[in-house]
Formats: structure tokens, sequence, C-alpha cells
């Protein structure tokens, strides 16, 4: 059975909503896009693409994320990052796209996402890893999917935007499994569920 991670930058008050670009996501009157920029260490980023280099995990979006790093990193040529995104294996949870996807190894999720990646995870193959796309994220917390949560908590409060738990979360615990400190304050901590 396959494991899914989830991978998310979130800030104090849970917000997950446009953390790397200024226009990346404006639902809501939503004018903080960008929040994580400043926080951006490189060290912690050359470790992210070689920890994703060494396991290959194959990586799972809700539509809205793919189309958003569709639109972006294929063209970031001076990014390590680039090249391990364009060599993944991609599945995509929509109900809206239809294949042929754009972007090279993208496999379509047809149907309810819970079920689907439900059956994604019996198959054999590379874990999983959820980057963004906070509405999936949600579904795949509530059906029990999620195997671990790697939350790189930013020191601020922006008091608005798209949160990770939304009132009427299903209510959950977790263990924290590991906790490291980036050099501009960034936790990130992983969780895994208690069941």
């Amino acid at each position: 059975m396959r494991k899914l991670t989830v991978n998310l930058s979130v800030t104090l008050d849970g917000v997950l909503q446009a953390p790397g670009r200024l226009d990346e996501d404006r639902r809501g009157g939503f004018v903080h896009g960008g929040w994580s920029v400043p926080y951006f260490d490189p060290a912690q980023g050359r470790a992210v693409a070689e920890q994703a280099e060494a396991s290959a995990p194959a990586l799972l979006f809700g539509r809205r994320t793919y189309e958003d790093f569709f639109a972006v990193w294929p063209g970031r040529k001076d990014n390590p990052f680039t090249a391990v995104l364009n060599r993944a294996q991609k599945y995509v949870a929509s109900t809206t796209l239809s294949e042929p996807l754009p972007w090279a190894n993208s496999i379509l999720l047809r149907g309810d996402a819970a079920r689907t990646v439900a059956a994604l995870k019996r198959e054999d193959g590379r874990d999983l890893v959820v980057l963004g796309s906070g509405e999936l994220v949600q579904s795949l917390l509530r059906a029990g999917l999620v195997d671990e949560l790697v939350l790189s908590i930013h020191p601020l409060v922006l008091g608005s935007g798209r949160r990770l738990f939304v009132d009427g979360a299903a209510a959950a615990k977790f263990k924290l499994a590991d906790a490291k400190t980036s050099s501009t304050g960034v936790v990130i901590a992983t969780y895994q569920p208690l069941r």
C-alpha cells in the first residue's frame, strides 16, 4: 500500500492560500499572496529538492494546483525543483479536466477524489505526495487517507484566507513525528494521524 504525505505551507492562523505569488489565488478577495516568499531559505529549498529526487514520489494534485504549477514550473530553468517536478509521475484529481493533460507524466483521476485516491493507494507504486491542493487535502483528511502531514508553519498571521482546517472539519488527533526549524523561523513539523 502506498503512503500518502501532504506537504503544505501554512501561517500560524492556518492560512494556506497563495503562498508563492501575489496573483496566485485571489479568490475571496485575498490580497496577501506570496506570503511565504520572505521566509524562503535556499538551503531548505535544496533539501526539499534532494529529498524529492531521492525518494522520487508520485505527486497528487487537485485541478487548481495542477494548473497553477503547470503554468509556472516547467518554465523555471534556474530551479533544481523544476526537473524533479517535470520527471515525477503526476496524478490529478478532477471532475472537470479531460485528457490528455498538458504536463508530461500526468494521469487524470476521474470521479470522487476520496474514492479514486483510496484505490490509487491500494495499488503498488511510489508513495504519493500532495503539494498544495487545499480542497483535495480536506477531502482526503475526512476520508482518513492521509498518512503524514508535513506543515511548513510560517511565523505570521494573515487574518484572512483559505485555511487548512475549516469550521466543521472532522475532529482528529495527530502525533508529532519530527520537527525542524529553518534559518528564517519556519517550523517544519511532521505529524502522523492517530487512528
